[in-house]
Formats: structure tokens, C-alpha cells, sequence
């Protein structure tokens, strides 16, 4: 089985959109949402450098609008599985429910905007961060970072987790880190998905009143436990309180692996998620789709799929491999 996978901020590069505007219908659908969010998506997905786009209010919108824009043209290329599931990283959720037909991509790429703006207010309230800890025993990890009162923001799976709080404590963590551990501080202005992003969960709620959600049409996984959920409305209002609570991608993963995943597509700007499945689910076919020149790979890849499912037998991910070239 084949799953789609939605990247979040942080996987953001300079001129990441300019290859996919050479697709047909392409600029006219960045225009549209451009003037729908009052952000110039392709000035800022072609020519704005990384400073600018690193600001949360413009980088959630333009990550969201550039992974729908691929998955559209990927849906006119090729017919993905019903029962392919899909599954997003942070604001890639977003993406995901619009791909899972829970909102609509006009309303992912919106939603998104305010997420990006109200966070971003948030951010502006106290001096906070998010850092990157690698390695380490768990509980030695969550007691050090109850010890500072720093959150857990991220569990990232492959012994990676992010924590956030105030840059003093982050300090202190980098001063006196876990046995075994590194500590990477994180390019970010301000402690996602932690208690300090309150104030953006309350906006965003308002504005989720103005959403109808359908219920998905394929599986949709959730960052909260990394369960299916197949109820719309219930799959809203966790994108709501994913802003306040960490992103259990390791429960993601797992439960890719217990749907019996066997390769992975990530929209762009696609990397990041291919990199940890590789090393937590082992053997699983990976595909990160960053340039139109891939959609043709991904369609091999779906229809190798599709081929072992009717021969009713398995193939190695060398196989697969093989398939896609």
C-alpha cells in the first residue's frame, strides 16, 4: 500500500515554486489564493529569499498552497488509491485534510494563512524557541525537561524530539543537556504547539466556525494520536488544538506501519518526512516529490503498487525501485 505524506514548515526553500508554475493552470490557481490570503505566494515562492520566507504568517500559507498545487496535478495524472492513506506534519495536515476531502483547497490554503498569522501574533508575545534533541534515554529526557519546564513539541520518531519554551530554559537545556543527547536549536521565532500558542488556538477557532468539514474520503491520519479519523467535524476541530498540543508523528508512523504501508510519496517541498520514514519504518519504498520531473516516478510507483496488489504478491522495495524507473 502506497501513502501520501504533507510536509510543514521548516521544509520551506527559496524559489521551491518556481518549477511547479510551468504546469498548466498552475499560475492562475497561486494568483487566485494570493489575492483570497492578501499574500503574493509567487513572489514569495520564487524570488523572496529565506529570511522572508522563514516569517510563520507567509510560510504556512505558501507550504500548503505548494503541496495542494502538487497533489492536484498529481490527481490529473494518475488515480491514487481510495484506500491510500495520508498523513501531515504539523500545518501539512492542513494539506492533507484538503487532499482527504475534508476542506476544500481553497479553504486549506485560508485556513492556513490564519494559522500562520495568529502564530506568529503569538510568537510575539514572549521570547520563545523550539530546539531539536537527538538521541538520549526518553526518561531522562522527559525529566530534565520537566526540571526546566519546557515542552515537548515534536515527537519526530528515529530518537528525535523537539522541545520548546522560553529561550532562557532553552539555554539551560543546551547547557546541561541529557546524557547521550544533542541539542540543536531550531531557526523558528517562537514555541509551536505548546501552551504559549493559546491565543492563535482561540482565533483559530473563530474562524472554524465559518467551515463546513466533510468526512474523508480516504484515510486520514491525525498528529494528536496518530489515529484514522473518519469524521470532518471531529478532524476540524483537531487542526484547532494542534496548535497547542505536540505532533505525534512517531504515532503517524506507526500506524503507517500498521496499515502495512509499503512506499511513501511526499508532496512538497518534500524531504524531510521521506528522511524520517527511512529510518523508522525500514524498507519502506520512499518517494519525495520535489520537482514536476517526479510525478512521472510516482505514477510508476503507484502503478507497481497497483500491479502487486492483482498479482497478490509481494515485491522488495528493489523491485518497486525498479518499477519507478
Amino acid at each position: 500500500m502506497i501513502a501520501l505524506l504533507a510536509p510543514g514548515q521548516g521544509a520551506q526553500s527559496p524559489g521551491m515554486l518556481a518549477p511547479w508554475l510551468e504546469l498548466h493552470g498552475a499560475q492562475d490557481r497561486i494568483e487566485a489564493w494570493s489575492e483570497a490570503i492578501g499574500l503574493d505566494l509567487r513572489w514569495l515562492g520564487t524570488t523572496a529569499g529565506a529570511e522572508e520566507i522563514k516569517d510563520t504568517a507567509v510560510t504556512q500559507p505558501l507550504v500548503v498552497a505548494l503541496s495542494l498545487l502538487a497533489a492536484e496535478e498529481l490527481a490529473r495524472r494518475v488515480d491514487l488509491p481510495i484506500e491510500a492513506p495520508i498523513a501531515g506534519h504539523s500545518v501539512g495536515e492542513l494539506a492533507a485534510a484538503a487532499v482527504a476531502g475534508v476542506l476544500t483547497a481553497d479553504e486549506a490554503v485560508a485556513l492556513a494563512a490564519v494559522r500562520g498569522q495568529e502564530m506568529a501574533g503569538a510568537c510575539a508575545l514572549a521570547p520563545t524557541g523550539m530546539s531539536a534533541v537527538l538521541g538520549g534515554d526518553p526518561d531522562d529526557v522527559r525529566a530534565v525537561l520537566a526540571e526546566l519546564e519546557l515542552d515537548a513539541a515534536n515527537y519526530n520518531g528515529a530518537g528525535q524530539m523537539v522541545v520548546a519554551g522560553s529561550l532562557d530554559a532553552l539555554a539551560a537545556l543546551a547547557a546541561r543537556k541529557p546524557a547521550r543527547t544533542r541539542v540543536i536549536p531550531l531557526p523558528v521565532a517562537g514555541a509551536f504547539h505548546t501552551r504559549f500558542m493559546a491565543p492563535a488556538e482561540r482565533a483559530l477557532a473563530r474562524y472554524a466556525t465559518q467551515l463546513t468539514a466533510k468526512n474523508p474520503a480516504r484515510p486520514l491520519l491525525s498528529n494528536a494520536d496518530g489515529e484514522v479519523v473518519d469524521d470532518g467535524t471531529e478532524m476540524l476541530h483537531r487542526l484547532v488544538a494542534q496548535v497547542t498540543r505536540p505532533v505525534r508523528w512517531d504515532r503517524c508512523m506507526a500506524t503507517l506501519g500498521a496499515l502495512a504501508v509499503t512506499a511513501t510519496v511526499e508532496l512538497p517541498p518534500a524531504g524531510t518526512l521521506t528522511g524520517l520514514v527511512r529510518r523508522d519504518i525500514k524498507g519502506t519504498v520512499t518517494l519525495a516529490l520535489k520537482t514536476p520531473e517526479d510525478l512521472d516516478k510516482v505514477s510508476g510507483l503507484i502503478r507497481g503498487q497497483s500491479a502487486t496488489i492483482r498479482c497478490g504478491t509481494e515485491h522488495s522495495g528493489a523491485d518497486l525501485l525498479e518499477t519507478m524507473a
